[in-house]
């Protein structure tokens, strides 16, 4: 049997949880997120695993971390979560594609990757309201540069006892991204534009979840707030399983031998995603350069290059809006991994980026990051390598996925470490028409989107996902646009519905 994994807060906030406790809550009292008091090593040989189907590797690795969850109620949110919601049998295909493996991580509803775990919060998170006895409805809460606001929203739309509410920058999403989410149906759905940047939708969730003020009104009015940012850990769990999936697939192919090493490369703006692989490497699946890929908002680059983290700069709006971000949330769960899970440490640190935009951690911190490169790609790299890799392979990737191969090319060049190499695709194409479009050369500013969508899968011979036909001619049922300082009113006007 395996031991529990219990969670506390990155900052200190007093006592240890269980799992299903800090997928309620989202995020601790302090401002701090959940992290494991362990990492679980996998008990079954990946070779084992690599004769189980997606399902299957899920609850091999989640029944490891989410430990208070039965069997029966485990299998059951799996289930539910993975099936005919995505459009291909393996959920996360890999394409083989210029000298690297494409992991496909954008077949689910809303074609970015976090289908992968947004399909499978919203039962998490009602069957763990149920355990703890909840009776108050759960609003959740979530900041979104593009994608998690519409994963989150396909996810919530009409679940019982829940409401969703999502900020995105009003002026910081792609056309198609933005039509997803304010197209959005479900009477518990909420989709609020701001004017600001990611960052500020970002701070004014944090700062609304952190009053205690405002808690304290909204339990007397029936309701608590969660998150389905990657600051969940529920959210982080399933994406842990696409990289244990990526490598046993690697091994049933006889793409490598038993214990090689691989390099995974993750396009990166909240960390999140690349943080799921450094807890995948740490459960025991091979894995040897965890490589983050930014774009020109490039803060973790200069991160890992100096050792100081320093979000005083610019703010760019790039054609990979996902990653436009300067404050990295899940980059603390590391930083508390890496000062020896020291509570008050990474509690000094957050300060410091608060009140002064920055901190810079100590060479023994540093040398525990030999594990992970860091590389960024400028917007003239990115489109090269979509028009590139299209024209040499027939291979068609969007604006985040080139970051990504830009940079690995980047590092090989580097580095000569040609090990096997997992590049994390986010997201379809087809979400950001018109920059793929540009990049090959067929942009036409006089056309929308859609009708770019059309030549698009003319051009590339790739059906048209039905995420994006199903909302051309949607009608638009979210239309609120608020100040970045209006947003708790926003949401309390939701809320008195």
């Amino acid at each position: 049997m395996a031991k529990e994994v219990l969670y506390s807060s990155t900052r200190g906030a007093k006592g240890q949880i269980k799992a299903s406790e800090a997928i309620l809550r989202g995020l601790a009292t302090d401002g701090g997120l959940y992290v494991p008091d362990h990492i679980p090593q996998l008990e079954k040989s990946l070779r084992d695993i690599s004769q189980m189907s997606y399902q299957e590797v899920a609850f091999e690795v989640m029944k490891l971390l989410l430990t208070d969850y039965t069997e029966e109620e485990l299998k059951y949110c799996i289930s539910h979560a993975y099936d005919s919601k995505f459009d291909t049998e393996e959920i996360a295909p890999m394409a083989e594609a210029d000298g690297a493996y494409y992991l496909e991580l954008y077949h689910g509803a809303t074609i970015a990757f976090k289908d992968m775990a947004l399909s499978i919060l919203p039962y998490l998170m009602t069957t763990a309201a149920k355990k703890n006895n909840v009776k108050n409805e759960i609003v959740i809460l979530t900041a979104t540069s593009g994608d998690t606001g519409k994963a989150a929203l396909a996810g919530f739309a009409d679940v019982p006892g829940t409401k969703i509410i999502v900020f995105y920058p009003k002026h910081g999403v792609s056309p198609i991204q933005e039509q997803q989410m304010v197209t959005q149906k479900g009477d518990n759905t909420c989709v609020i534009g701001i004017e600001g940047n990611f960052d500020d939708a970002q701070t004014g969730v944090k700062k609304i979840f952190t009053d205690p003020e405002l808690a304290k009104e909204l339990d007397e009015k029936g309701f608590q707030f969660s998150s389905a940012n990657s600051i969940n850990i529920g959210r982080l769990v399933p994406q842990i399983v696409y990289y244990v999936f990526a490598y046993t697939r690697l091994l049933k192919e006889g793409r490598i031998a038993d214990k090689e090493t691989i390099n995974v490369v993750v396009p990166t703006g909240n960390f999140g995603n690349i943080l799921a692989a450094y807890y995948a490497k740490n459960m025991g699946v091979p894995i040897a350069k965890l490589i983050c890929a930014s774009n020109s908002n490039k803060v973790l680059f200069d991160f890992f290059q100096t050792g100081e983290y320093d979000r005083n700069r610019d703010f760019v709006l790039t054609a990979s809006p996902s990653m436009d971000i300067l404050i990295s949330s899940n980059l603390e769960r590391l930083i508390y991994h890496i000062a020896g899970d020291n509570a008050d440490k990474d509690a000094e640190y957050m300060r410091q980026l608060t009140s002064e935009g920055k901190y810079e951690i100590t060479d023994e911190m540093r040398s525990k990051l030999t594990d992970f490169f860091g590389g960024f790609a400028t917007e003239e790299e990115t489109f090269a390598t979509i028009k590139n890799v299209f024209e040499k392979t027939g291979y068609l990737m969007d604006t985040h996925t080139a970051v990504a191969s830009s940079v690995y090319s980047k590092y090989v060049k580097e580095t000569g470490d040609k090990a096997v190499t997992v590049i994390a695709s986010t997201a379809s194409p087809f979400k950001f028409t018109r920059s793929v479009m540009n990049a090959l050369g067929k942009g036409d500013d006089s056309k929308d989107d859609f009708a770019l969508a059309d030549e698009l899968s003319a051009v590339s011979g790739v059906e048209i996902p039905e995420a994006v036909s199903s909302i051309r001619t949607a009608e638009i049922r979210h239309k609120t646009v608020v100040d970045k300082a209006d947003m708790q009113k926003a949401v309390l006007d939701f809320l008195k519905k």
